[in-house]
């Protein structure tokens, strides 16, 4: 039987057809369209398809093949070597490298950097035979980790460095590029900086100034403009360099496009700024960083001109999952120091644990920490098996984690009381170290509209792909859709690929999915184009989003652990007390966003508009009143 929502999509599907012609086709689908009226129907261009579980999601489809089973699959040599690179950062870590001074200082001293350099740290991913490390993203993962739990100060240099600042070598350097930089980058020699954001563009990449423009004789590019808030800046001997180059068109006009260049500061013309005076991150250097005619040679170009966008989300996208991790390091320092806190701490005749209030805070910092972890793993585990199209997941993963490691580190202060407030406990250095991580990379209000808009487009796509084929009638699409309403979740039931222990979880989950699907099929029919505008639902959507794969990577972590060791307890209990919680929050979250008022957003929007009209508050204060 049809549901009324399904029976009212019929309706709607069968609209766009003759009503004769629908009604003749659903008695009789096989005999509906003769040859000749098939061989006159316009060809439909197909819409995109993926494997990526986020993309999917949007179309209330759950496409589980980058999810389950759990993609860590890491070899006994590849967990040796990652041991082999651990045990000396993290006695590099505890013995050298000193995250309370370097914040006090404002700086890490060159003989600290040359130490950790000497440790393979600065090469991660770079392969041997360039002098790197020849990890994998897995085992960078792990580093980074351990890194962030010490210093995130230290992180962000090391982040700054390879995850960024020379990744797009890596990427798109040809080979005489990567032999050319990566020993000197992967071992330290030298730094490397990503120069991507001015002073008058921050999210809005494609709205940079700096130009760059071919010398008479065509050999190099002359590179003017400037560049704010680089990390690495004031020290940095390479950099990721994005400006605007015109590009002729067939049509004979000249257009600026953003390109890519690696720009050496021995090339001259190149200067940096005083170190920037933060909140957080102290150790590592900010600046800004100048370029006045500096001579690139052509072959120094990254891609094709006029990609330079196309570089640059490519290399976030690739580097976003090291936020994360080093979150993930964070947060298990500061569930570390309140456990021991919360465990020998008396008040009221108690130990602090022994309190329901305690009991649940540091419960939720646990859960947290475990989705986080799960959301990382699962990410780099599916890149190092070459999955290409994870740029939502990343999105996601950088998000959650630095949410939910400043929401840790804040109960974490809470639980210490005043002691949590003083520099000599430690947390409120980090704190502030982490506070940047939500803007780093993608403000992450910027990272949910890029997730809710990119998938919505995704979903869109296929909406119209199947409109123009009903208006072709093209009946196998009609009663192709019209099965996804009705059993939305296309693919798997998420319950019956778990550990049986989880199966009524995943089931669950699928629901959700399909309301997702719902949601995000309505919102598109309601406001088509002008969804992009439509904010408030926007960000409720993307919310869902965030807790409905966060949901799927924990399942299937749990799942993984319970298979491998036939008995987990006390991680099935975060898993599924996680998994109680994301579900309640995406269900409200997508109840809001399709119930939500026009009334509502007005009176937002009126309010706001009259603060910034006076460009003050402007309620009466009750004294005056």
């Amino acid at each position: 039987m049809l549901n009324t929502y399904n029976k009212s999509l019929l309706q709607s599907l069968c609209s766009r057809i003759k009503s004769k012609q629908c009604q003749r086709s659903l008695a009789s689908p096989a005999a509906s369209v003769s040859p000749r009226k098939a061989e006159k129907s316009p060809e439909v261009k197909r819409a995109p398809e993926t494997l990526s579980f986020v993309m999917n999601l949007f179309r209330g489809r759950a496409i589980l093949d980058q999810v389950f089973p759990y993609p860590l699959n890491l070899n006994d040599d590849r967990r040796e070597m990652l041991q082999m690179v651990l045990s000396p950062t993290e006695k590099f870590l505890a013995e050298v490298n000193n995250p309370f001074e370097n914040d006090e200082k404002s700086e890490i001293s060159k003989d600290v950097l040359k130490q950790f350099a000497e440790l393979g740290a600065f090469g991660a991913v770079v392969p041997e035979e360039l002098e790197g490390a020849g990890l994998n993203n897995t085992q960078m993962a792990r580093l980074a980790e351990v890194v962030g739990a010490n210093d995130l100060g230290l992180g962000v240099v090391m982040g700054a460095h390879q995850s960024i600042g020379y990744k797009g070598i890596l990427l798109f350097g040809s080979d005489e590029l990567k032999r050319k930089y990566l020993p000197d980058l992967a071992t330290g020699r030298k730094f490397a900086a990503f120069c991507l954001t001015e002073p008058s563009s921050g999210s809005d990449a494609n709205s940079i100034q700096s130009q760059a423009v071919k010398s008479p004789d065509g050999k190099h590019y002359i590179i003017n403009g400037s560049k704010i808030w680089i990390s690495n800046g004031g020290f940095a001997d390479v950099f990721t360099v994005f400006a605007q180059t015109p590009i002729k068109k067939p049509d004979g006009t000249t257009r600026n496009q953003v390109s890519a260049f690696v720009v050496e500061r021995a090339f001259g013309g190149v200067t940096s700024g005083p170190p920037e005076k933060k909140m957080g991150i102290k150790g590592s250097n900010t600046a800004e960083v100048y370029f006045e005619d500096v001579k690139v040679p052509v072959e120094n170009l990254l891609g094709q001109e006029g990609e330079g966008f196309k570089v640059a989300m490519n290399i976030l996208n690739n580097g976003r999952f090291g936020i994360p991790a080093a979150c993930t390091g964070a947060m298990k320092y500061c569930i570390q120091k309140t456990i021991d806190h919360v465990t020998t701490r008396v008040q009221f005749g108690k130990k602090l644990y022994e309190f329901g209030n305690v009991q649940e805070k540091v419960t939720d910092m646990i859960v947290r920490h475990y989705a986080t972890e799960s959301i990382v793993y699962m990410l780099a585990s599916n890149m190092d098996a070459g999955v290409q199209d994870y740029q939502l997941e990343a999105a996601i993963g950088k998000v959650f984690a630095s949410d939910n490691a400043w929401h840790v580190c804040d109960e974490a202060i809470q639980l210490h009381g005043g002691m949590g407030f003083m520099k000599e406990c430690g947390l409120e250095r980090v704190l502030r170290d982490l506070r940047i991580f939500r803007i780093f990379e993608g403000a992450n209000d910027v990272m949910r509209l890029f997730v809710a808009l990119t998938g919505a487009q995704f979903a869109g796509k296929h909406l119209q792909q199947l409109q123009k084929e009903i208006q072709s009638v093209n009946l196998s699409a009609l009663f192709g859709e019209l099965k996804r309403q009705v059993i939305p979740a296309v693919g798997a039931d998420i319950g019956q690929v778990l550990h049986p222990s989880l199966k009524q979880h995943g089931t669950d989950v699928t629901k959700t999915i399909a309301a997702f699907g719902s949601t995000v099929d309505k919102l598109l029919k309601k406001h088509r184009k002008g969804i992009i505008d439509r904010q408030y639902e926007l960000i409720r959507v993307a919310n869902a989003a965030i807790d409905i794969y966060a949901m799927v990577a924990v399942l299937s972590r749990c799942s993984y652990t319970l298979n491998k060791s036939g008995n987990a307890p006390h991680e099935q209990k975060i898993a599924e007390l996680f998994v109680k919680q994301a579900s309640a929050r995406a269900q409200e979250n997508l109840r809001q966003a399709v119930n939500v008022g026009d009334d509502h957003i007005a009176l937002i929007s009126k309010i706001a508009t009259d603060v910034f009209g006076h460009k003050a508050m402007i309620q009466q204060h009750p004294v005056d009143v």
